[in-house]
């Protein structure tokens, strides 16, 4: 077994981990990142395929709204932001039509929402303040948002933090970094390593070993680290893991009560889609297409019937791949089919969508891809979302345990930009000062 000592590790190589180990060795500390995946950036992953135009981005994508810290650091690393273009559609009811907005009356909604003097599960809400028949469609379309957009399971989540996030309508001013996402990441793990950061790949932790004053990380392949400070940058999913699942780590002693306090956060579960084409059909003229809708300048199709509830494009990036997106309890039900199965569907609920048929699509289709966040055994899901009672769960475990042990990660950000890149590189950064100040 062999030791190596250092003043902090950091497990996991996300967004988080690796703004943590660029602040910190910026300041002189000496830091190892032990990543369980061979790559680094974690939720975050954009792919250059052969053959394929474009990138594909097989997780994070969008910089929804104008977020300080995100875009500070794209400039800082030299990549462009480009506004999402095209026009946005909907199929509701049968019918294909422009969609004006995500949610159909939003300022009705915001006043019911404003309405609400103390917090409830949002599905009480909805119960409560949109239950009138007229409401109907409003009703219908905010749950799929909140189960979609957000990967909320409603009877947890927090109506005065779907309010809160909801106002700063993040979801209708979104940005591609140009080059994909993954370059922010590349950007980080470049400079924390010039700085003297070392990065393991391929390195599965499995025991923390602690007290006040050291810390020990044993992994799978039984090489052992030591140091004065551990940060966990894991997503909660994996936190959340039992102890016979891949991925559970195991604290000793064991940290009963954040433990507990993890199981009353919310995570939610998305799988998305990746459909190459051999072009871009959807933009033809129908004479000679065998589909019976069209869609011009396609940026993103919402479903109300369908499976995937939301389907995009990459303009203004002109390529012909679309992006399918399941999230939410469902996405948490279908994380045991076979990729086969969940393909099928997609391709099932795209074909109803445009009015083709499979086979057409089968034919136009140069490759796909299913990616499966909830069964990735280093993520066991998405991102998270606000529960009833999540701030104060969250400000305990912000608190270091015997200022030995620290938990960072856009589960534990504080802010509106929940569930986000920027939640991540915030928390990472605010743990690494917290460390740094004392």
């Amino acid at each position: 077994m062999t030791f190596t000592p250092t003043d902090i590790i950091i497990i996991g190589a996300g967004a988080a981990g690796l703004m943590a180990a660029r602040e910190l060795t910026k300041a002189g500390k000496k830091v190892i990142i032990l990543e369980a995946r061979e790559r680094i950036g974690g939720r975050i992953h954009t792919q250059n395929i052969a053959g394929i135009p474009g990138l594909l981005e097989a997780g994070a994508e969008f910089v929804h709204g104008d977020l300080p810290l995100t875009q500070a650091l794209l400039k800082e690393a030299d990549i462009m932001l480009q506004t999402m273009t095209g026009k946005n559609y909907q199929f509701k009811k049968g019918v294909l039509e422009e969609a004006e907005a995500f949610i159909p009356d939003f300022d009705f909604l915001l006043a019911q929402l404003n309405q609400v003097q103390q917090d409830i599960p949002f599905s009480q809400f909805v119960q409560q303040y949109l239950k009138e028949e007229t409401h109907t469609d409003l009703r219908e379309a905010v749950i799929r948002f909140a189960e979609g957009y957000d990967a909320a399971d409603i009877q947890k989540a927090s109506t005065f933090a779907l309010r809160e996030e909801w106002q700063t309508d993040g979801a209708t001013n979104s940005y591609h970094p140009v080059g994909g996402y993954g370059q922010l990441m590349d950007y980080l793990a470049a400079d924390s390593k010039a700085q003297g950061t070392a990065i393991k790949l391929g390195v599965v932790v499995k025991q923390i070993i602690w007290s006040a004053v050291q810390v020990e990380v044993i992994c799978a392949d039984k090489q052992s680290f030591k140091a004065k400070q551990v940060i966990i940058t894991v997503p909660l999913g994996v936190l959340l893991a039992q102890p016979n699942e891949k991925g559970y780590i195991h604290f000793h002693p064991e940290i009963h009560d954040q433990r507990a306090a993890l199981t009353k956060m919310g995570f939610g579960a998305v799988i998305k889609i990746l459909l190459a084409f051999k072009t871009a059909f959807w933009e033809e003229n129908l004479a000679v297409q065998s589909i019976s809708r069209s869609l011009p300048e396609l940026a993103f199709l919402f479903a109300d019937t369908t499976s995937f509830t939301a389907w995009w494009t990459q303009l203004p990036e002109k390529t012909p791949v679309l992006t399918g997106w399941l999230g939410g309890p469902l996405a948490e039900k279908w994380k045991n089919k076979n990729e086969d199965d969940i393909m099928a569907e997609a391709l099932e609920s795209l074909s109803f969508l445009l009015g083709t048929s499979t086979s057409y699509l089968q034919e136009q289709l140069q490759e796909g891809w299913v990616i499966n966040w909830p069964a990735d055994p280093f993520a066991r899901g998405a991102y998270s979302y606000a529960t009833i009672n999540g701030t104060s769960t969250r400000q305990e475990l912000l608190k270091p345990i015997q200022n030995t042990v620290f938990f960072a990660g856009e589960a534990f950000y504080e802010g509106h930009a929940i569930g986000t890149v920027e939640a991540a590189l915030a928390s990472g950064l605010a743990v690494a000062n917290l460390i740094l100040e004392n």
